[in-house]
């Protein structure tokens, strides 16, 4: 079946994959390109609407990325967001200026003409989410403002002869209220678009993809045990067979028990497994370092390593498999041409070392997923609860839950923390109703008491989540009475923690990961 097709052109946002993962969800396929994808190339697409995605950027600024306006000429409905918004008034003759007031966060947006597509059913007064710190002062002639906040007089507008629209807020983010319905409004009643596009066409098509590609080579899948990597090694087996070796790598900076719950699984599901331990090569590797970016660069650099060593003893093995999600891509800014700010490297995206020295080809089938589609892919699988609904757990584990330096004395005070934490988080039934929940041990100590006799030891931090698609998230609203439990448990059970205390920020301004 002919698709209908929505193109996003990205000028950089952190949440320009979330938009094209936004319409996907309500079935209508999206393609994400480059800013500079040339207008001959949008049309032989055929999309039935185009959108201008946010940016780090100030328009008015030297170098900022511009298009041409030859592209309103098309007579395609055209959706501006944040800096897209910006860049359409600045194109148009608009008038941008920094901000006085800028806006993080929760914001409340008011409907000033509700007499048009883009807002059709949406309350006169809702919640949005807003991120930006340059603002339109003057709209272009032939245009309306159509939506404000109490600190941004222009926070939408539309043309009033093109079927040309933008907010400054953000609607492909789940803290916009009606966010969902707005890009409806855009994708259905302006452009006209019929869904037909279904997560299935992903799994069956990416099964093709992968036994064409690999024909009748080996694939090595760097496993990590976390439910994308169990996806990734469950799409390939179905494609390639036994011609998959996953292979999982012990750095000693693993929960506990963790070797032990990998093998058991893998034997469940009948995929093959080989269980490395190099705790000594990764320990050794991270004595003395204390930023966080050198250490996911080199625990990138260590798995490459103990693949390549391992591959070299598979005969034809040629790929190197990975479960990395669009996120990882997303917070590494691992676009072409870097237009994204940097948050923060993925040891399986910024930290892989140069493909020359790699020597195997990359298969990565989950990289234009987030973490919901994922799991919903493993449902469609049929891979068990405990792998769908696992909390994920970072590729470069306690060595960025651990601030500072690691060493083993650290990992040992966190592995048992970790572990009440989680037997508390099932003892309370509130394990499946949040989304990620681990303990930060800080290179900070604090005085203590403890049977009448001082102590000085490490403060630990609490960080408890709620998220969809781990690109925006809220801290958990728990109970005193589970903190508490956790507390007492942890400095009571826990040599090496005194204090304990929770973490309350939510994503942004934070990631969800301390490092």
């Amino acid at each position: 079946m002919k698709k209908d097709l929505i193109f996003i052109l990205d000028f950089g946002s952190q949440y320009s994959h979330m938009i094209a993962r936004r319409i996907r969800d309500i079935g209508v396929y999206t393609l994400l390109c480059n800013y500079e994808t040339s207008i001959s190339h949008i049309l032989s697409k055929k999309p039935k609407g185009i959108i201008l995605s946010g940016g780090p950027f100030s328009v008015y600024d030297n170098g900022s990325p511009l298009i041409s306006k030859n592209i309103f000429q098309l007579d395609i409905p055209i959706l501006g967001i944040c800096y897209g918004m910006q860049l359409i008034s600045f194109l148009f003759g608009g008038k941008i200026e920094k901000s006085k007031s800028k806006e993080y966060g929760k914001s409340y947006f008011m409907i000033d003409h509700s007499n048009n597509n883009l807002f059709d059913g949406i309350p006169k007064k809702s919640i949005v989410w807003m991120s930006h710190f340059d603002e339109i002062k003057e709209i272009p002639k032939k245009f309306k403002i159509i939506g404000h906040t109490s600190s941004c007089p222009i926070a939408a507008f539309s043309h009033l002869d093109k079927q040309i629209y933008a907010v400054q807020f953000h609607p492909e983010v789940k803290n916009t209220e009606f966010g969902i319905s707005i890009l409806k409004n855009f994708v259905f009643h302006i452009c006209k678009c019929i869904p037909n596009w279904k997560l299935n066409n992903f799994i069956q098509n990416t099964i093709d993809k992968i036994k064409k590609r690999v024909d009748k080579k080996k694939v090595v899948l760097g496993f990590s045990g976390g439910v994308d990597s169990f996806v990734t090694a469950y799409i390939i087996h179905k494609a390639i067979g036994s011609s998959l070796n996953c292979i999982f790598v012990d750095t000693g900076l693993l929960l506990k028990k963790e070797r032990e719950r990998i093998s058991l699984l893998c034997k469940k599901m009948n995929l093959p497994i080989q269980i490395i331990d190099a705790k000594n090569r990764f320990l050794s590797r991270l004595t003395g370092v204390i930023d966080p970016e050198m250490k996911r660069k080199i625990i990138g650099e260590e798995f490459i390593s103990v693949f390549q060593k391992e591959s070299e003893k598979i005969q034809d093995v040629e790929f190197l498999a990975q479960g990395t999600i669009y996120s990882d891509i997303i917070e590494s800014s691992s676009n072409k041409n870097q237009l994204s700010d940097s948050i923060k490297s993925h040891h399986n995206v910024g930290g892989l070392p140069h493909p020359t020295f790699m020597k195997l080809k990359l298969i990565e089938p989950l990289k234009e997923l987030f973490k919901d589609e994922v799991r919903k892919i493993g449902k469609k699988l049929g891979l068990p609860k405990d792998i769908l609904y696992r909390h994920p757990f970072p590729g470069p584990g306690f060595s960025i839950r651990i601030i500072g330096e690691v060493n083993e004395k650290k990992i040992s005070i966190l592995k048992k923390a970790e572990n009440i934490l989680l037997q508390e988080l099932k003892n309370y039934n509130i394990y499946n109703s949040v989304n990620q929940a681990f303990i930060i041990l800080l290179p900070v100590k604090s005085v203590g008491v403890m049977g009448d006799k001082r102590t000085y030891e490490y403060a630990a931090v609490l960080r408890v989540t709620n998220t969809e698609d781990f690109m925006t998230a809220t801290f958990s609203h728990l109970s005193y009475d589970f903190l508490e439990k956790v507390s007492n448990r942890i400095i009571n059970e826990v040599d090496g923690i005194n204090r304990m205390v929770y973490d309350i920020t939510s994503k942004p301004p934070s990631t969800i990961e301390w490092e």
